[in-house]
């Protein structure tokens, strides 16, 4: 597996594998995936989309990319709630 292959695939409108997902983030977090490529394979994706089941795949690599802090300690359950708004004025 490669990013080259990744990058065409995605480009080519085919849906991306949990493998190939987690190949990607672990790649670009370790410095293995460069910038321009991660940058081809990101306009691939906004140009074709993604689909439920790549969009889970990708929030869940990039989820468990870094450490993931353990709140079990505090409740049962537990609700995070993050959102970014651009306000164009």
């Amino acid at each position: 597996m490669n990013i080259i292959d990744i990058i065409a695939k995605k480009r080519d409108k085919k849906e991306l594998t949990k493998e190939e997902i987690d190949y990607f983030v672990n790649g670009y977090t370790e410095g293995k995936v460069t910038d321009y490529q991660a940058s081809a394979l990101i306009m691939a994706i906004y140009l074709n989309g993604m689909n439920y089941e790549e969009i889970k795949n990708l929030n869940l690599a990039m989820a468990h990319s870094g450490e993931v802090l353990d709140l079990s300690d505090i409740s049962d359950i537990i609700v995070d709630k993050h959102s970014s708004r651009r306000s164009r004025r």
